[in-house]
């Protein structure tokens, strides 16, 4: 399935999706850097990490494979990986 997807709402809806599974109350989405790295600065650890990857799976139909997940160390890159994979 292809989508056309605009990078900026991307970033924004991710940024959504990881305050919202994380319950992030301290974070605010326009002050959320999308270059933060999340494991390191944000200290997600793996369960995080899977738990947003399988909402991103959901909502943009794609496969997140495992071994792909040390990949997606920022907003960004998440992004440009979605971006990827439509």
């Amino acid at each position: 399935m292809s989508m056309n997807l605009d990078k900026k709402a991307l970033v924004r809806r991710i940024i959504e999706i990881i305050i919202s599974e994380l319950k992030l109350e301290d974070v605010q989405l326009d002050t959320f850097d999308p270059e933060l790295d999340l494991v390191d600065e944000l200290g997600i650890d793996s369960m995080d990490l899977a738990t947003i990857a399988l909402v991103l799976q959901d909502e943009y139909s794609i496969t997140i494979d495992e071994d792909d997940y040390p990949k997606l160390r920022n907003v960004r890159m998440i992004a440009e990986y979605i971006l990827g994979k439509n």
